[in-house]
């Protein structure tokens, strides 16, 4: 099935970037992936759009077969909007629509400060919290230590990354890459076909690792659990010490949006299984400090506290919760999935 996706490199102005293309419709969607994986993740969900739409994925900054620039953390996202700006101009894109998955959402809302007008609509899968990821208290974001410990580089299981560098394909580690995928990007027992799984493994696999990538540097820190983001690499640029887009609220234009997460997400949740806070709250990390020093993030509330301010401002958006999916609605419940997401595309395309 996925032989009908097309796969180029694009040379932009700033950098080579990979992406897979399906469709020869009129209307642009672009479809940005999160952290440890690829556009490989979306080759389904390309095909499935129809006739009206041209499905667009790059493979972003760190990932996949994109030329392996550093990335720069203390921009946020900021690298990853900016290769997306390239990446639209280099394909003469219009208006477009855009969605992000994970991190992609994050970057999305980064991409929309600065170019709110050249959005048809907004599609956010999953979500990075507006304030990043790690080292947050409450909804509106408030650091749990002035220095933003318990986030970034050095907060990342670091047999994961090894493993990652040495392009285990197994399953016999509970931190193998294929183990990872399974137990946390989708609600168990879900499991793709044998297609499927070696695909995304390979995308997962496809992650640079160092600390110009992932996870990037950090810095010892006298807060709990003792370390800090630091200047460089993917997990650094989606720490709340760099990561706040907040003033999505106020964008203008302010393009409809529709927010969809599955009901059993243990990676983006107020319960997240990958946030230190948490872990330490249920005792998998030693010496939490308690709710009131360090509770755990509340990535769901956030999310919704500022796309609620973007509705006060005149913005409209739908948050849509698909039942029995995890990380990836758009893969274990493709059909609940394409609904609700094909409705806001028509819908947004038809008010512009």
């Amino acid at each position: 099935m996925c032989s009908a996706v097309q796969q180029r490199t694009v040379m932009t102005s700033r950098l080579r970037i990979h992406v897979r293309e399906a469709g020869s419709g009129p209307v642009p969607v672009v479809l940005l992936h999160g952290n440890c994986s690829s556009s490989a993740f979306f080759d389904e969900l390309m095909l499935s759009l129809g006739p009206r739409y041209r499905a667009i994925a790059p493979d972003l900054r760190g990932y996949g077969q994109t030329e392996p620039l550093p990335v720069d953390a203390t921009r946020g996202c900021g690298d990853w909007a900016d290769d997306l700006a390239a990446l639209v101009d280099a394909l003469g894109l219009g208006r477009f629509h855009l969605a992000g998955w994970s991190m992609g959402g994050g970057i999305a809302m980064r991409y929309a400060l600065d170019h709110a007008d050249r959005l048809l609509s907004l599609t956010l899968i999953a979500p990075l919290s507006p304030f990043g990821f790690g080292g947050t208290r409450d909804a509106e974001g408030t650091p749990t230590a002035p220095d933003f410990a318990g986030s970034g580089g050095g907060t990342v299981n670091r047999d994961f990354v090894g493993r990652i560098a040495e392009g285990d394909r197994g399953a016999d580690h509970p931190s193998s890459p294929r183990n990872i995928l399974n137990s946390f990007y989708f609600k168990p027992p879900f499991r793709g076909t044998e297609e499927q799984e070696e695909r995304w493994v390979d995308a997962l696999l496809s992650t640079r690792i160092g600390d110009d990538h992932y996870p990037g540097d950090a810095v010892p820190s006298g807060n709990w659990p003792g370390m800090a983001p630091g200047t460089r690499g993917i997990s650094n640029a989606m720490s709340p010490k760099y990561h706040n887009v907040a003033a999505f609220a106020a964008i203008d234009p302010k393009p409809p949006v529709l927010w969809i997460r599955g009901d059993s997400d243990q990676i983006v949740s107020d319960t997240s299984l990958f946030d230190l806070a948490y872990l330490g709250q249920i005792g998998a990390v030693p010496g939490w400090p308690g709710p009131e020093a360090c509770p755990p993030q509340p990535m769901v509330a956030q999310t919704r506290f500022v796309l609620e301010r973007y509705r006060a401002g005149g913005g409209e958006y739908e948050e849509v919760v698909i039942a029995d999916a995890g990380h990836s609605p758009f893969i274990e419940q493709p059909q609940a999935f394409l609904s609700h997401f094909l409705r806001h595309l028509e819908r947004s395309s038809a008010q512009s």
